[in-house]
């Protein structure tokens, strides 16, 4: 089939990365504005939804994964969660959870096949979901095991799994990690999003159509997407957004870009006209002010 006789697709894939406390789970959040999110929190990360307003809360369907060395359920779930549907209960967040059927407990149902473009599925984060399928990996072993040549290759395959399932998927998905430092090309130093791995993270942005960073500089927080931000950070967008570039950085540029392009142009609208547009009699703002002026004296 020919380039032209295809559609482009009008979900998306993004990853959003960075050191702790950057805004990476806020800037997702606040997509909640426009769409609806579900919301998979393996690590508490939900908590900084709360500062949004309380409508936006009421579209995020929260689904929490309690993942800990002993009970590493968040690689579990979220594998069943990207074949689906699958029904979730909300105490262990385990699919089909049989000591909460038996108590008549509360489940979320979830179906991937009936989210639509106004349904976000985001999963916090990536760095837990590996450490989530380490302790599954060594489940039956001491806590002073140490990973051997198998184990990583296990790990690889099962993030992997879910991954790919992620960069076919028909929805929007973002998935948000933490960073860490890897060689790439020419043995240069680049931070890559934690997962797996520092072979396997430096090879995440494969799956995704952007990869978006985080940082704080100058007490600011600051967004970028472009393949060119910097030299030593792995970021880049399909679709060419640049974040970094926008007074105020976003993630609707990726998913809904049609409302930021059309409030910047407002407004170098309004300026223009306030400094140098005619009216229909020909005359300038600047003309008319002047004008009313002289006639008030």
């Amino acid at each position: 089939m020919k380039l032209s006789q295809t559609q482009s697709t009008r979900t998306h894939r993004v990853l959003v990365f960075g050191a702790p406390k950057t805004g990476k789970s806020e800037l997702a959040g606040k997509l909640a504005e426009h769409f609806n999110l579900i919301w998979v929190d393996m690590e508490n990360g939900h908590e900084v939804l709360y500062k949004l307003p309380t409508a936006w809360q009421e579209r995020i369907e929260l689904i929490k994964l309690p993942d800990t060395r002993d009970f590493p359920i968040a690689i579990e779930t979220c594998l069943k969660i990207v074949r689906g549907p699958v029904d979730i209960c909300e105490q262990h967040g385990k699919v089909g959870c049989m000591i909460c059927k038996k108590n008549s407990a509360e489940f979320t149902h979830l179906d991937i096949s009936s989210l639509t473009s106004n349904d976000i599925l985001v999963f916090d984060s990536l760095t837990q979901l590996s450490n989530s399928a380490i302790a599954h990996i060594t489940k039956s072993e001491p806590d002073d095991y140490k990973l051997n040549y198998d184990d990583w290759g296990n790990l690889g395959k099962l993030l992997d799994i879910f991954l790919s399932s992620l960069q076919q998927a028909h929805y929007n998905v973002i998935v948000i990690s933490h960073e860490i430092e890897a060689e790439t090309e020419g043995k240069k130093k680049t931070l890559v999003p934690v997962g797996g791995t520092r072979n396997f993270s430096r090879n995440i942005a494969k799956y995704f159509d952007d990869v978006v960073y985080c940082e704080k500089k100058n007490k600011k927080h600051v967004f970028a997407s472009s393949t060119t931000y910097a030299t030593n950070i792995l970021t880049g967008s399909r679709s060419d957004v640049v974040m970094e570039s926008l007074e105020v950085p976003t993630l609707l540029s990726i998913f809904k870009p049609d409302v930021i392009t059309s409030a910047p142009a407002a407004s170098t609208s309004t300026k223009t006209n306030t400094k140098s547009t005619s009216s229909k009699g020909g005359e300038s703002t600047k003309d008319i002010l002047a004008r009313l002026k002289a006639n008030k004296a």
